[in-house]
């Protein structure tokens, strides 16, 4: 077992060495807006009486790799399956790059391959919360503040 900040953990997701799943990658991108553990805390504690919101991340396949829409994509339906009895599956024959080139309102992980996430977040955050970096595991153009 290791320690390892938000930013180091993502540099090892990013370099093979760990793996997370989307929405673990999600949270450690949330977790790069704050430069320590007293700022978290103070930040949770400022916000903690505002509510939550329960998500369901459901998958569009498209040609070249995946997408986990999120609550406010534009993509996401209406009517998520959240018991799976519907055995609904979102697909399409684009790419994901048009997929991005095409929308504008984001809030969505980009999944082109088992260690290539992005995510990409225009919404605002409800509940004052707060939206994660966009950072995309191909490349090194975060700002993170830890």
């Amino acid at each position: 077992l290791q320690w390892a900040s938000p930013p180091e953990a993502i540099e090892q997701f990013k370099s093979q060495e760990i793996w997370f799943a989307p929405p673990q990658f999600y949270e450690l991108c949330r977790l790069c807006n704050f430069s320590s553990l007293r700022e978290l805390h103070k930040f949770s504690s400022d916000r903690a009486l505002e509510g939550c919101e329960r998500w369901l991340p459901v998958t569009l396949t498209a040609s070249d790799g995946y997408m986990q829409l999120l609550p406010g994509d534009e993509l996401y339906p209406e009517d998520p399956d959240y018991t799976g009895e519907k055995k609904r599956i979102m697909s399409t024959d684009k790419k994901v790059e048009d997929l991005m080139k095409e929308g504008s309102v984001f809030h969505r992980i980009v999944i082109k391959n088992r260690n290539s996430f992005a995510v990409y977040v225009n919404i605002e955050a409800k509940y004052k919360h707060m939206n994660p970096l966009m950072i995309n595991s191909d490349c090194s153009d975060y700002n993170s503040r830890l």
